[in-house]
């Protein structure tokens, strides 16, 4: 019942992040619905069927990225006083997470099957006309537990994911105050600086008696303090995501020489290759994905090399700070937009032509974009919340509005002007062994 009372009175951007889950999960769970359809009208084409239904890992793993963002950008699971203090503590919250986003993917996949349902010609009205005659089985009597099993995969993978990703960590718990005085510096309405619990904690004057400095949250305002440390540390995926990229286009070249392999078609007759050939993808996909938290801190110190001034070492220290929240999205889009422009390259050398997209397989690169591109916004929102505390004080100490909105020019500028080369390069690669 807590849980959706939070829901319901969450912000309207929250609630707009979770219609984004839902409809990821509808997608994808009519994607799993038609895949069993195809079987149950083609009972004696299994490896087919078999082969329909392992493409739906892919949006399904882009749907549970999305679903993991959303429910760690959640505010309403962050630990608060308030809430420990009556028995909501992390473990708690994270619960009731794992909750919303299963409530989330459920109404997908139940939007999903109302859908299917519909089209097959089983609800009350005329279906439309569709080319999905062969993924429907219109028709035939659709099993009852194969069905609720394959909707159920959606909600279930996500929740799983979700709790991993939002587990109490011991740290985590020894940084929550739980008195009747504690808050993000000793209470709520308590001033940054003063130790929690005493009459003065965290008032200015309070901060001014303690004279211990300290780093200020979001919603005081304050510029954190000079730790002494003025070096970021660095990601450490670098490497692997380079040595797993390698793997991938390795494999790749392996395997497109090799005319034994069983053939393996796209959803659309996209492009054909052999599985050694879609592993390669897939382990150069997953080393883009690795490489992309070190990739934006590179991005930060080119920024603020050679002197920097100003505007550079503003934009190059947001980037490095940011680069464990933003790098992952950012890698997952650049492996997303990899694999589209390798796709479409494969099939403008065999046909002729640009790529046709089949209904079922627009669905599905829809849903693998939108995530991708959904769960990056998602990112780069929570990061902004998280710098509006060092954003308020430099507006306060004079700083011009145009120097914070050059220096967030100029770190999606960076970004681009290093990671779409990259991009492009790595597409190239991996397209060349079919090229030839």
């Amino acid at each position: 019942m807590l849980a959706l009372r939070l829901a319901r009175r969450a912000h309207v951007l929250v609630q707009v992040r979770r219609l984004l889950v839902a409809a990821a999960s509808a997608g994808t769970g009519f994607l799993l619905l038609c895949a069993f359809g195809y079987a149950l009208a083609h009972p004696g084409a299994s490896p087919g069927a078999a082969l329909r239904l392992a493409w739906c890992a892919v949006p399904l793993a882009a749907t549970v990225h999305l679903a993991v963002a959303v429910a760690r950008a959640d505010p309403a699971t962050r630990p608060r006083p308030g809430l420990s203090a009556v028995g909501l503590g992390p473990g708690r919250l994270m619960v009731f997470s794992v909750l919303t986003t299963a409530l989330s993917c459920a109404l997908g996949s139940a939007a999903a099957l109302l859908l299917f349902l519909h089209l097959r010609g089983d609800l009350p009205g005329t279906p439309p006309r569709n080319s999905l005659a062969d993924a429907l089985a219109a028709g035939l009597p659709l099993p009852l537990p194969a069905t609720v099993t394959l909707l159920a995969v959606v909600p279930l993978a996500a929740s799983v994911a979700g709790a991993l990703s939002l587990r109490p960590r011991e740290d985590a718990r020894r940084d929550v105050p739980t008195g009747p005085g504690a808050g993000p510096a000793g209470g709520p309405g308590a001033e940054p600086g003063a130790e929690p619990g005493t009459p003065g904690a965290g008032t200015a004057a309070g901060n001014r008696r303690v004279g211990k400095p300290r780093a200020a949250t979001g919603r005081q305002g304050t510029l954190p303090a000079d730790t002494g440390t003025h070096a970021v540390p660095a990601p450490s995926g670098l490497p692997w995501g380079i040595a797993v990229v390698a793997a991938g286009l390795t494999t790749e070249t392996y395997a497109a020489r090799d005319p034994r392999g069983a053939r393996l078609d796209l959803p659309g007759d996209l492009v054909a290759g052999t599985a050694g050939v879609l592993a390669g993808w897939a382990l150069t996909a997953l080393g883009l994905a690795l490489a992309g938290p070190a990739l934006t801190h590179l991005c930060g110190r080119l920024l603020q090399a050679a002197r920097p001034g100003v505007l550079r070492l503003l934009s190059g220290r947001g980037l490095q700070e940011e680069a464990g929240r933003i790098g992952r999205p950012l890698g997952v889009v650049c492996a997303v937009a990899s694999g589209a422009y390798a796709i479409a390259r494969v099939y403008a050398e065999a046909h002729d032509a640009p790529p046709a997209f089949g209904p079922l397989s627009a669905l599905g690169a829809l849903v693998v974009a939108g995530c991708a591109l959904a769960t990056l916004l998602t990112a780069a929102v929570e990061a902004r919340g998280d710098r509006a505390g060092t954003t308020a004080a430099l507006l306060r100490i004079g700083a011009p509005a145009t120097l914070l909105r050059s220096a967030a020019l100029l770190r999606a500028g960076a970004l681009v002007l290093v990671l779409a080369p990259l991009t492009w390069l790595v597409a190239e690669l991996a397209a060349l062994p079919l090229l030839r």
